[in-house]
């Protein structure tokens, strides 16, 4: 189970790796956390349901936000989801080991094991989604944090003025680079609600949209050259949904990169781009379930025709 800003996405593997059915609604998050859990579980039963020669051993799930056992943290896309005990409840519904983990670093695990980060060392996952957040990975594992927060540069300081402001009194980076800034402010200027997608299809044609794409790009940029001179990666995957404008982020990113960093790594489109927090997640309750899953997952995937990377 993957619970994103905008979207709940579910999967049924057996533990061979094989995906047996799959589902997708919106999360609706004005709904708020209880009501986002409940739809969840409900779709979790009905995914079941096509599935009824196989028995459920375990769950995994990822999640926006830091996810403690009776809350998540850091996770206001989804008004009420900060009291929501995840795996305490979806353990209590399907009667069953659960694990979870923070949706990015579910992605980079999922990545760094069968996909665009395998055998790269260290390297960083950026996650353009309905949020902004990075995951790295470090000796093949996802770095947590002391607090589990490792990589939440949504919260990055945008200006020197913002120094010394408490978050909540300051913009943060992901107010404007992520989808759900997009998708606010070309809804402003076109007088209509749109999404982050509709405004990167509608750039090539409108002038004011395709600025707004150039702003996002210019003020991820900086953030992303620094990251990655702290860092020094060898390789930088792009996924989450603005991963499907691929051919529009890369030339500018990779131009940042290569003109500000002493080593630039090589940035490339995820393996798995939309779909990597949900096979992280399904990494999780194989693991769960006493499984490896050494092999490559078998998990149809949604992507771009442009990639550059191979697998």
């Amino acid at each position: 189970m993957d619970f994103g800003g905008t979207k709940i996405a579910l999967a049924l593997c057996d533990l061979d790796g094989r995906c047996l059915a799959r589902q997708v609604l919106a999360t609706n998050p004005g709904s708020g956390g209880d009501a986002v859990l409940e739809r969840g579980i409900s779709a979790g039963r009905a995914l079941l349901g096509l599935s009824a020669d196989h028995d459920l051993v375990a769950v995994g799930i990822s999640t926006i936000g830091v996810p403690r056992e009776d809350r998540v943290e850091l996770a206001p896309a989804i008004p009420g989801w900060q009291h929501v005990g995840l795996a305490r409840s979806v353990a209590a519904a399907f009667d069953v080991p659960v694990r979870v983990a923070t949706d990015v670093k579910a992605a980079a695990t999922a990545e760094a094991r069968w996909g665009s980060l395998a055998g790269s060392d260290p390297a960083i996952y950026l996650n353009l989604g309905t949020g902004l957040a990075v995951a790295i990975l470090v000796n093949g594992r996802v770095l947590d944090g002391a607090h589990g927060a490792s990589g939440e540069i949504g919260y990055n300081l945008t200006a020197l003025g913002d120094v010394g402001v408490a978050i909540g009194a300051r913009p943060m980076l992901e107010d404007t680079v992520s989808g759900m800034g997009l998708a606010a402010r070309g809804s402003r200027a076109l007088g209509r609600t749109v999404t982050a997608g509709q405004v990167f299809d509608a750039a090539a044609t409108d002038p004011e949209l395709d600025a707004m794409v150039d702003t996002l790009i210019d003020e991820l940029s900086p953030h992303l050259v620094n990251l990655v001179i702290a860092v020094d990666p060898a390789r930088v995957a792009v996924g989450g949904g603005m991963a499907r404008s691929w051919e529009r982020l890369r030339g500018p990113l990779d131009r940042a990169l290569n003109s500000g960093v002493p080593f630039p790594p090589e940035l490339v489109l995820a393996a798995y781009p939309f779909d990597a927090p949900l096979v992280g997640a399904l990494a999780l309750g194989a693991e769960a379930a006493g499984a490896s899953l050494a092999g490559a997952l078998f998990f149809p995937q949604d992507k771009p025709e442009a990639r550059n990377h191979p697998g």
